[in-house]
């Protein structure tokens, strides 16, 4: 079969198969053929479909695909790039390419190495950003394509596009995020990005307020906490462990000992998040009751998914909140994704809207 389109998505080594299950999902789903290749550990996955670019981009996004950082639409392909000379090779293959670019990123998968291209891209990529200005080819519009240059090895490499409303806003994909001095735990990164890989703009906005109130269940030792309280808002931390002092030295959190599976808020609140270790099915049954009556208007969660089974865990969360939230008489929303800062979890985010 000759396919007539092709996707890249850069993910975390060791879930190219989660990847991949997810684009079979959705072609099978929309009718379009279409074949994923990958190696384990690579960090990516190459798709094909048997549909133009503009019926398969009709067919997956970056936002529905869970376990990908970045989705790019391969124009180009250089499978010999010369040692001496790829300047001119490049700039020819770009030449083919229609419109102008917002940008310009040169990635890699997250490997280690693939990593060993990051001095090459620090010489390379002022001279490769300088010929693309001479050309007219790149201008300052945030609202303008993206231009990936993908290198899988020092000789192969993908020339895609990107829109960046569909898109990471960060090179590879991984949001670069310094941890915060009196943060009490790493996991405050999870929350920090997911309220950037997860969030509107507007949402954020609206429901980041300093006065407005959340909830976080297992709190301890408080890395989720300190992300609202340092924002202004007010917390109610349940967990039977101890808060760290950075966090109670906030004044803006009511460390309850309680059970997170258990406790329930006197009044509405307009967060609930839930870090806990647990099967990744009991808690999507309880972000999904908090939500649909009425406890918060917005959750962000992990699940925590079983290594060989991670697709089917994802999507048993997915049936039990869908089922819970159809007879809540609620609009809602649900989003999930793998952000860079989880590991064997996944990220998710489930809203009433009215």
């Amino acid at each position: 079969m000759d396919f007539t389109s092709r996707a890249i998505a850069y993910c975390r080594p060791g879930f190219e198969k989660d990847l991949a299950a997810e684009f079979a999902a959705k072609c099978a789903k929309s009718g379009v053929a279409g074949q994923s290749h990958s190696t384990p550990d690579c960090g990516f996955v190459l798709h094909e479909f048997d549909a133009p670019l503009e019926e398969a981009q009709r067919v997956v996004a970056y936002d529905q695909l869970v376990f990908a950082r970045q989705l790019i639409w391969v124009r180009e392909t250089i499978d010999d790039l010369p040692e001496k000379d790829r300047l001119t090779p490049l700039m020819a293959a770009i030449g083919r390419l229609h419109g102008r670019f917002g940008r310009v990123w040169a990635e890699t998968p997250d490997t280690n190495e693939a990593k060993t291209l990051s001095s090459f891209f620090k010489r390379f990529m002022p001279i490769l950003e300088s010929a693309l200005h001479d050309n007219k080819r790149l201008f300052d519009r945030p609202d303008a394509p993206n231009l990936h240059l993908f290198f899988t090895s020092p000789k192969r490499v993908f020339i895609g596009t990107s829109d960046p409303s569909q898109a990471s806003p960060w090179p590879m994909g991984i949001a670069r995020l310094r941890m915060p001095r009196e943060a009490p735990s790493r996991s405050t990164l999870k929350l920090a990005e997911a309220f950037f890989g997860l969030l509107s703009e507007d949402e954020r906005k609206s429901s980041l307020r300093a006065g407005l109130k959340a909830v976080d269940l297992g709190a301890a030792p408080g890395g989720w906490t300190w992300q609202f309280a340092h924002r202004g808002l007010l917390v109610t931390a349940i967990d039977n462990g101890t808060m760290a002092e950075s966090v109670r030295a906030t004044g803006m959190v009511e460390h309850i000992r309680a059970d997170g599976f258990v406790w329930k808020p006197p009044r509405p609140v307009e967060w609930m998040v839930c870090d806990m270790v647990e099967q990744p099915s009991r808690v999507a049954q309880l972000v999904a009751e908090w939500v649909a009556s009425g406890r918060c208007r917005r959750t962000m969660f992990n699940l925590k998914l079983p290594m060989k089974k991670r697709h089917e865990a994802l999507e048993q969360a997915r049936n039990l909140i869908y089922r819970r939230m159809s007879v809540s008489g609620r609009d809602w929303t649900l989003r999930f994704k793998h952000l860079y800062h989880d590991r064997e979890e996944i990220t998710g985010y489930l809203a009433a809207t009215k």
